[in-house]
């Protein structure tokens, strides 16, 4: 019976803690996009992907021209020929994706550009929240952008707009 009673003022001594968290709920990809100067950047990166990418699509033009025109060709070359143009083939492509990798990859010229201009505005966004809940006395912020872990909130405990105004107050 001591157990019983124990167990339940145990649970519900958790429940009572786990009620009195105060926390709050933000959507960061509705702050963000409310930033000028981050659309602005994202609408850079675009730009500047979507002219890499016409370089990389060049570079691997080349290599099929080069490899259709060795197919044409194929029957009418010898042996060392064919080689020769299959290793200038092999070759080209593996230039094509180096280079494609140069621009693209994780640690691309691509993704080293879109560090340094987005970076900055993470961090004013992020002390920004941490303020905003430190201020008023939060002590969790969930963000709900894209986050299909989150089930169900309700609309008071969402502060995004809160922290949006914030934001524009600072600048």
């Amino acid at each position: 019976m001591k157990r019983l009673i124990l167990t339940v003022m145990l649970a519900v001594a958790t429940v009572a803690a786990t009620c009195a968290q105060n926390y709050v709920v933000v959507n960061s990809e509705k702050i963000f996009k409310s930033i000028k100067k981050y659309n602005d950047a994202i609408a850079q990166l675009d730009t500047l992907a979507q002219e890499y990418q016409k370089q990389v699509d060049a570079k691997f033009r080349e290599v099929e021209t080069l490899y259709n025109n060795y197919m044409a060709q194929k029957t009418s070359l010898s042996k060392s020929s064919q080689q020769t143009i299959e290793q200038t083939i092999l070759s080209r492509e593996q230039e094509a994706t180096n280079y494609q990798e140069s621009l693209f990859g994780t640690e691309g010229t691509l993704m080293k550009k879109r560090i340094e201009l987005i970076q900055p505005i993470q961090k004013t966004v992020f002390d920004a929240i941490e303020k905003y809940a430190k201020d008023n006395g939060y002590s969790l912020v969930l963000d709900i952008a894209a986050n299909a872990s989150v089930l169900y909130y309700s609309s008071e405990a969402d502060h995004t707009q809160a922290i949006i105004d914030a934001l524009k107050q600072e600048q």
